[in-house]
């Protein structure tokens, strides 16, 4: 499998980044294993996940996702040094979302305990803190650098605007920059990618890793009208899907698909790992079928011709 650079980070990270937060939520502990040996035994490399995961499932806490990874990691044959880990800080885990210094620091031992880990390859600002200076967290993050904590850092949500000052103030006190972005990016909403943020992203070298990229499964074609939706684990967020643009991208999938014989999952992913600025998308999977649709994706090329149809029924 062809690794890809993530940037600046020093990190290789796999075409596909496998999506941990359905472990412990749609996926339990043995099926979680499963795919997680499966991933591994593919090739694929990296693991995304954040202390969060799944605090919004009945009975769960948060670090519930991290907690599997660890046990995982312990009973693995896969050692340590070949797993890409990329966990996230900052959500409201009982006291608000905040990137205050003091609360960076003690998280990440709890990332790391749960994690059953010495490092994090890749920790992450979950989202944007307006009442925290940029200084203070980029503060704390070097300095879990500096002890080996982690190996690299970046973000997730920040806009252009947030993005380009984070770097300004890293500039003005001597400190080092966020180097990876994580953004929602999928075929049904480029908005708040295209643009400004991808163009400062291709200017810094700053690794981009994309979440939703499956639109939180609506571009598997599996939900193709309300019905579809009912009772299902994710069915809030993929209703807001099923309108004439989510129709168009359906009809352009499968147009696709029955030109290359790929379902639309795979085809979805191959768009974004062809789009310019992204290194990698993140796609979950809870069956090893689904498994397999991401390993396939990792290596489906699509033609020019592909593409611009995709780009035209999502613009």
């Amino acid at each position: 499998m062809e690794m890809r650079r993530l940037g600046k980070t020093g990190l290789s990270v796999s075409p596909i980044v496998f999506g941990g937060n359905v472990l412990g939520w749609t996926a339990d502990e043995k099926t979680s294993f499963d795919i997680l040996d499966g991933f591994f035994d593919a090739g694929l490399n990296t693991i995304d996940t954040a202390d969060v995961y799944s605090a919004w499932v009945p009975g769960n806490k948060g670090g519930d996702s991290e907690e599997i990874i660890g046990r995982w990691l312990k009973r693995s044959k896969v050692s340590r040094d070949k797993v890409v880990i990329v966990t996230k800080v900052g959500s409201d885990m009982g006291q608000g979302k905040t990137l205050k210094a003091n609360y960076i620091l003690r998280a990440v031992e709890d990332s790391l305990r749960r994690l059953q880990t010495d490092y994090i390859d890749l920790y992450l600002s979950h989202w944007p803190d307006a009442d925290t200076p940029h200084e203070e967290s980029l503060g704390a993050y070097a300095k879990l650098q500096e002890q080996g904590k982690i190996g690299s850092f970046g973000c997730s949500n920040f806009d252009a605007s947030q993005l380009q000052a984070s770097f300004d103030a890293a500039d003005r006190a001597g400190l080092p920059r966020y180097q990876a972005l994580q953004p929602e990016y999928n075929l049904y909403e480029r908005s708040s990618f295209e643009g400004p943020l991808a163009d400062l992203c291709i200017k810094e070298d700053i690794g981009v890793i994309t979440y939703f990229s499956l639109a939180a499964g609506f571009l598997s074609g599996k939900y193709r009208s309300k019905a579809d939706t009912e009772g299902r684990a994710r069915e809030g967020r993929v209703s807001q899907y099923l309108d004439d643009k989510g129709m168009r991208i359906l009809a352009a999938l499968d147009k696709v698909s029955a030109e290359t014989g790929a379902k639309p999952a795979e085809i979805s992913l191959a768009w974004l790992l062809r789009k310019k600025g992204v290194t990698a998308p993140i796609a979950s999977a809870t069956s090893l079928s689904q498994l397999d649709s991401l390993v396939k994706a990792a290596t489906l090329k699509l033609s020019d011709e592909a593409m611009a149809l995709l780009d035209k029924a999502g613009a």
